[in-house]
């Protein structure tokens, strides 16, 4: 490691444990005695650190503030292990949805390769080594993502064109933003919603234009967006909920058995190796469609309104191969 980045292991350790011994700094940073105390010299004399030899602790701690300029470390510092994982992070946000962040995130990025220097090829390597693969995610508009995102953190009130794909019909909202979402793929936006007067989920890539006013957001309280949009399941919200009771075959038991798929649910295994998951939802709507991709290996045993759903749509995607 190089020079700084002992600087910063030692401050860390002195502050973490006063006493910390000369060997036990020297195992940590893998140097030699001279270079050792060389570094504590220099972050005495040079930085005015004020690091004391602790006779009775057997070891190095910092003292009183010493006369002279503060001590300070320079700069914003991480070490090189904390460089790749923020590469790799932004490699994540990157590739979440390509372009939507990308101009934002890549200053970023040329400011981590900077600080690994150009030899260390630590880019290049997670690009080749991490893979990220969006499934089934809709493209959003760059522009209109911003001004949702300013409009979130600025705690304004967005002005949106909202396209319903379900009803094939177009709106003009105001909304109060609360909070983005990443939900499988795709973002959406929990706001109050000026024109409905209550609290709605919008895929931010059905907004065909927004644009930030001057009005400031209606707050929501924490706990009452929880009680209304974590009360369903997945991003359909309600507060009249029913409880589904699912049976797993002993096959897919393996899978669903380790899978959250709300985080209210209740999940029992059987003697015969099926598994039994139970959990809250207000609409039905992305829950049929998470059942019916387990075909023969899922029964709906409550309510009997969701079974007989369930039943319909195998029926009629049984009629389609006839």
């Amino acid at each position: 490691m190089d020079r700084t980045e002992r600087f910063y292991r030692i401050d860390q350790r002195l502050h973490a444990s006063p006493g910390a011994s000369f060997a036990r700094l020297l195992e940590e940073l893998g140097v030699s005695r001279a270079q050792l105390k060389r570094d504590l010299a220099y972050m005495r004399d040079r930085l005015n650190a004020p690091i004391e030899f602790d006779r009775d602790a057997g070891g190095y701690r910092y003292g009183e503030p010493q006369d002279g300029p503060r001590y300070e470390l320079p700069g914003l510092w991480f070490s090189a292990d904390e460089v790749h994982a923020l590469l790799t992070m932004q490699h994540l946000l990157v590739n979440l949805e390509p372009g939507l962040l990308t101009p934002h995130v890549k200053p970023l990025l040329q400011r981590l390769s900077a600080i690994l220097g150009s030899r260390d090829g630590a880019k290049d390597e997670v690009g080749r080594r991490v893979r990220v693969i969006p499934l089934q995610a809709r493209r959003s508009n760059v522009e209109q993502f911003s001004v949702v995102a300013r409009a979130v953190l600025k705690r304004r009130q967005l002005a949106v064109d909202h396209y319903n794909r379900a009803e094939d019909r177009r709106t003009t909202r105001t909304l109060s933003p609360q909070r983005l979402v990443h939900y499988r793929d795709n973002w959406y936006l929990d706001a109050y919603c000026h024109l409905r007067e209550g609290l709605r989920s919008f895929s931010v890539d059905a907004f065909e234009a927004a644009r930030l006013t001057d009005e400031p957001a209606r707050e929501v309280p924490d706990a009452e967006l929880d009680a209304f949009l974590k009360s369903g399941y997945g991003i359909f919200t309600g507060r009249d909920v029913e409880w589904a009771k699912l049976r797993f075959s002993p096959t897919a038991a393996r899978w669903v058995a380790r899978q959250t798929w709300h985080g209210k649910q209740r999940g029992t295994g059987e003697d015969d190796g099926s598994y039994v998951l139970e959990l809250p939802y207000a609409d039905d709507r992305e829950l049929v469609g998470d059942i019916l991709r387990f075909g023969s290996d899922v029964e709906v045993l409550a309510p009997p309104a969701l079974r007989d759903r369930v039943a319909a749509e195998l029926t009629k995607a049984a009629q389609r191969y006839r």
